[in-house]
C-alpha cells in the first residue's frame, strides 16, 4: 500500500491530493494534471478529488496558497533567529533561491500567470499571497531600521523592488538561462552587495 493510500486511510485526503498533485506536476508539469490521474494516483474513486477541490483550477490555487504559507513560515524562522543583519538577510536570499530552484513547478504558480493571469485565483490564495509579501514588508521595515537595506524610501517601494531583484534571479535560472550553480552563488553574493550598498548612498 502506497504512502498516499496510507495517509488517505487515516482521513486526511486533502493532504494526500495535494502532495500527489505536486508529484504529478514536477515530474509532467502543470498539463499533465488532470483531475483523474490525480485520483488514480492517490487510489480513491474518479468522483472523490471533487469533494475538495471543485475544478483543477481550484486544485493548483490550493498549491500556490501551500507554497506561499510555506514561504512565509520559512521568513518566521529566520526572523526568530537574531535581529536583522546582513549575514540573515544572506541566509534568507538563499532559502529564497533554493525554494524557487527546489519547487519550481509550485513557484510558477505563486508567481506566474497560470493563475494570476491565465486562470482564477481563489480568494483564499489573494489573501495567502497579501499575507506573505506584508510579512516581506514588515521585515523589511526591520531591516532598514538595523541598516541593512536602504531607508530612503518606504519600506513597501524597498520590499517591492528588492523582492524583483529576487524574483528576477529566480527566472534567470528557472528559465534556463544561466544553469550554473557557481554562477547562482557568486550572482546572489554580488547582489546583496548592490541591495545593501544603497543604504550607505541613502545616509
Amino acid at each position: 500500500m502506497s504512502t498516499l493510500k496510507l495517509q488517505y486511510h487515516h482521513g486526511d485526503l486533502t493532504k494526500s491530493l495535494l502532495e500527489a498533485a505536486t508529484a504529478i506536476i514536477k515530474e509532467q508539469g502543470v498539463e499533465g494534471l488532470s483531475m483523474r490521474k490525480l485520483a488514480d494516483k492517490v487510489g480513491v474513486s474518479r468522483t472523490a478529488p471533487y469533494h475538495h477541490f471543485k475544478d483543477k483550477n481550484a486544485l493548483l490555487c490550493a498549491l500556490a496558497e501551500r507554497g506561499f504559507n510555506q514561504q512565509e513560515k520559512m521568513l518566521a524562522a529566520l526572523k526568530k533567529q537574531d535581529h536583522p543583519t546582513e549575514q540573515l538577510f544572506k541566509e534568507y536570499v538563499c532559502a529564497y533561491m533554493d525554494y524557487a530552484l527546489e519547487h519550481s513547478e509550485i513557484y510558477d504558480l505563486m508567481y506566474g500567470r497560470t493563475l494570476w493571469k491565465a486562470g482564477t485565483p481563489s480568494d483564499s490564495l489573494k489573501k495567502s499571497s497579501k499575507q506573505t509579501f506584508k510579512a516581506w514588508i514588515e521585515w523589511v521595515e526591520e531591516l532598514q531600521e538595523h541598516g541593512v537595506l536602504p531607508n530612503n524610501n518606504t519600506p513597501l517601494r524597498i520590499g517591492q523592488t528588492t523582492w524583483a531583484s529576487l524574483h528576477g534571479l529566480a527566472r534567470l535560472f528557472l528559465d534556463g538561462i544561466y544553469l550554473d550553480q557557481t554562477d547562482l552563488s557568486e550572482m546572489i553574493e554580488q547582489m546583496i552587495k548592490n541591495l545593501c550598498s544603497l543604504r550607505l548612498a541613502s545616509t
